[in-house]
């Protein structure tokens, strides 16, 4: 019997002695937790390192040299509401104002770089984003965070076809189509549309109205990689303008660098980013 209980009595030992270690691990925090959405939790905290700008900073950490003027206050005015049965909205490239604004705005959906999110965020910058839905395919999470953090999201189609000389049906379907689409992921209609390639025609305008757009916003000037373009008019910027920001290319920037030499170009020129939302 005696020889039967002590190795009992050392199993006992062994038990207890795993258990005071395991109590110290635990009071030192070396444990390994047995919840695995704490072990998850920590493995993701572990992940994120913190790249936030100090207060007042967030300029430099975007490359800019001084901060972004604020836009003024815009005007009282009534917003552009739908067209009245009948009538087509305006196709506008230009906005009419005194104030030193442009409008900065990007087509398709395709690049979806997180730390874009943070630039608008960080830099308070008003940015209107023109959706396709085919182009956004699963994408438009990301679109929903930008508009968190105070973009616009507009209407580009849902294919991108070439609106000019499609009947009227096709290019309906195509407006609508995509409002309804955006209205069901972030609860707007948008007010806005921007024909693909800027290219259309009375029918495009018939079927936009009938979709309830405000207006069609082109646009005067725009930044393809390096470069800005003008479609007509001064070559340089003007307050008013409204700019495409171009969609990637194989050889272009990242899109928070061309955003980047877009806003030196801003600056240089005396003029600050406005919401397009604000003036149309």
């Amino acid at each position: 019997m005696r020889r039967r209980g002590r190795p009992a009595a050392a199993a006992r030992y062994r038990t207890l002695t795993a258990a005071t270690a395991a109590g110290a691990l635990v009071l030192a925090g070396c444990a390994q937790s047995v919840d695995p959405i704490e072990r998850l939790g920590k493995k993701a905290a572990q992940g994120v390192r913190s790249h936030r700008p100090a207060p007042g900073q967030a300029y430099r950490h975007w490359g800019l040299s001084a901060p972004l003027a604020p836009a003024p206050a815009p005007a009282a005015r009534p917003r552009t509401a739908g067209p009245a049965v009948g009538s087509l909205p305006p196709v506008v490239d230009h906005v009419a104002t005194l104030d030193k604004v442009v409008f900065l705005t990007y087509d398709d959906g395709a690049e979806r770089d997180p730390r874009f999110v943070d630039m608008v965020r960080e830099l308070r910058l008003p940015v209107s984003f023109f959706l396709t839905d085919s182009v956004v395919g699963p994408g438009y999470g990301h679109f929903a965070r930008l508009r968190s953090v105070g973009a616009d999201i507009e209407n580009h189609t849902l294919d991108h076809p070439a609106m000019r000389g499609l009947p009227y049906a096709g290019q309906r379907a195509e407006i609508c189509g995509q409002q309804t689409k955006l209205k069901s992921r972030f609860g707007i209609r948008p007010r806005l549309f921007r024909p693909p390639y800027g290219r259309y025609d009375a029918t495009t305008l018939r079927a936009a109205a009938d979709c309830g757009v405000a207006a069609v916003v082109l646009w005067r000037a725009a930044m393809n990689g390096d470069t800005v373009t003008y479609a007509r008019g001064e070559q340089r910027l003007r307050p008013g303008d409204i700019i495409q920001v171009g969609p990637d290319e194989s050889t272009a920037p990242a899109l928070r660098q061309r955003t980047t030499r877009l806003l030196r170009r801003i600056q240089s020129e005396g003029l600050t980013v406005g919401r397009l939302e604000d003036y149309l």
